[in-house]
């Protein structure tokens, strides 16, 4: 499996969790890569834990913790 398809499995898996309701509670790594908790949105749903092994997922599940907890910035152009 290439590196691109590990990185697609897991930010799947990721993007899966998040439509369905699950928020990020906690991120923990260590040398076996990232433990990502996922807070269930409703009632009847049990935490989640994923472990990232690929880089670029460790990126992505951050961008959506940062683009959940504000709003992206307007851009200005001088023109």
């Amino acid at each position: 499996m290439s590196a691109f398809d590990e990185f697609d499995q897991e930010r799947q898996a990721i993007d899966t969790l998040l439509e369905q309701g699950y928020q990020v509670i906690s991120i923990a790594e260590d040398l076996d890569g990232a433990r990502v908790t996922f807070a269930p949105g409703g009632p009847g749903q049990s935490p989640v834990e994923l472990l990232l092994l690929t880089a670029d997922a460790r990126k992505h599940v951050t961008t959506v913790v940062f683009a959940g907890s504000k709003p992206a910035a307007p851009i200005e152009t001088g023109i």
